[in-house]
């Protein structure tokens, strides 16, 4: 059977393949290829000097077979580069998925091999029942479950570090911090957005706040970079208490692990604790008004499914309705990098 179809609606000069919904059906091979690449510390090696396959081998431990295949996959999804039958990272492979380096993104990328992989492998289950499929499943909190192991914690603060460091240096360039003298980033994590605002505007200063657990590893984070002095780390629960007080809160991936109902309380709570003139920034993968194509976003939003009870990513116009809702005087959305934009609000 010839498999290029022509479709009823199209010219008959117009073939129709499947070729785009086999390689969409199959992604996950090519994902799994690099999960697999981050996890064995392949980009990081590399970041030494090209090698061999045969040195890759014995370097990283693997079995013969199919080592090849698995480095020329790499080659053909344009991770990795070979040249005279030497394999080496692309400047991008280089610069962000070299563990040793701060520019380091695969943070994202170890915690998705390592939990949302097979969580994701129950879509059809979360789709029909409404329900996560992660540790949730055996009783379990996400967030407790992240917490209560410092080894996970760190992994987790890190991964939310390479999913925003993209985020944070356009939120640095592109609001007008000229005109603010402070800043409270809300579900600090690491501190990675805190970091780049203060290595980019040396005026400011800053807040972290996050629950206790957290304070460690932001310190740190901010001593490593020379920031203590202008950073400082407060603890506390963002449903529990009131916000700090700062001329910007920021809020980044943080409204879509929670309901309508708990998102609009927490934009409440920020509007109380700002001064007059003061705004409100939200960042997150915000999905396109016409929800067609910030396909990120859309499936973060299946990945709330997975990961919380309530959960969900939202559109721009979604956001801003909020926080008029809540007494924001003006509101505007501005794209950053890749999926990412943010929403603004000033009291």
């Amino acid at each position: 059977m010839n498999e290029h179809i022509q479709s009823k609606d199209q010219s008959a000069t117009t073939p129709v393949a499947p070729d785009a919904i086999m390689q969409l059906g199959l992604a996950f091979w090519g994902s799994k290829t690099l999960l697999s690449a981050v996890e064995l510390g392949l980009f990081t090696l590399l970041s030494d000097g090209p090698l061999s396959a045969d040195a890759l081998t014995s370097r990283l431990k693997l079995h013969p077979r199919s080592v090849r295949d698995f480095l020329d996959a790499l080659v053909s999804l344009g991770q990795l580069e070979r040249n005279d039958g030497l394999y080496s990272n692309t400047p991008a492979g280089a610069l962000f998925l070299d563990r040793r380096k701060p520019t380091y993104v695969g943070g994202m990328l170890e915690m998705a091999n390592a939990r949302l992989y097979p969580f994701w492998g129950a879509l059809t289950v979360a789709l029909r029942t409404g329900e996560p499929q992660n540790e949730a499943k055996q009783g379990r909190d996400l967030f407790e479950e992240i917490y209560r192991d410092p080894a996970i914690l760190s992994e987790f603060l890190k991964a939310m570090t390479g999913l925003s460091l993209g985020a944070a240096h356009a939120i640095a360039e592109k609001f007008p911090w000229a005109d603010y003298g402070s800043f409270a980033d809300i579900g600090t994590a690491q501190g990675g957005l805190a970091v780049e605002l203060a290595r980019a505007h040396s005026h400011l200063n800053g807040i972290g706040f996050d629950l206790p657990a957290v304070r460690p590893h932001f310190e740190a984070y901010a001593a490593q970079h020379g920031l203590s002095a202008r950073l400082s780390f407060h603890a506390g629960d963002f449903f529990a208490q009131a916000m700090p007080s700062a001329d910007v809160l920021i809020m980044g991936h943080i409204l879509h692990d929670w309901s309508l109902e708990k998102k609009q309380a927490l934009i409440r709570k920020a509007y109380e604790a700002l001064p007059f003139g003061g705004a409100l920034i939200v960042y997150d993968s915000i999905i396109d008004d016409d929800r067609r194509r910030n396909a990120f976003g859309l499936l973060m939003s299946l990945n709330m499914l997975i990961e919380t009870r309530e959960g969900f990513d939202f559109t721009g116009a979604d956001c801003t309705g909020w926080l008029k809702e809540a007494g924001f005087a003006e509101t505007r959305l501005e794209p950053l990098t890749g999926p990412d934009s943010m929403v603004i609000g000033i009291k």
